[in-house]
């Protein structure tokens, strides 16, 4: 069984940072792409950031010069490094994963969230 755990999220004022960590743990061989979505109230879920596993990232316009995305494969743990946060990214964040585990077979996991909530 492999699970991803979401982590970082809170209250912060706008222009604020936070950062979040998204923990894979269980029976992993390894792992390709990890994504950051996130879904505010009435809308749907969006893409926040990708990154390989070789590293190649990709954001969406509405994060990009101020989101950095990066990861830690020793730990099966990536991050979302969130800078000048604005209300607009009040959302709850998920993270998901392309993972292989080690008895080969290929999974698509979701983690179940963390709130982030930008306001004075």
């Amino acid at each position: 069984q492999v699970q991803l755990v979401e982590s970082g999220g809170g209250l912060v004022q706008p222009g604020g940072s936070l950062r979040l960590s998204c923990a894979a743990s269980g029976s992993i061989f390894s792992i390709n792409a990890i994504t950051w979505y996130r879904q505010a109230p009435g809308k749907e879920r969006e893409l926040v950031a990708t990154i390989a596993s070789g590293g190649s990232t990709k954001y969406a316009d509405s994060v990009k010069g101020r989101f950095t995305i990066s990861r830690a494969n020793a730990v099966n743990t990536a991050y979302l490094q969130m800078n000048s946060l604005k209300p607009e990214d009040t959302a709850v964040y998920y993270c998901n994963a392309n993972v292989i585990t080690t008895n080969s077979y290929a999974i698509h996991i979701w983690g179940k969230g963390t709130l982030v909530t930008v306001s004075p």
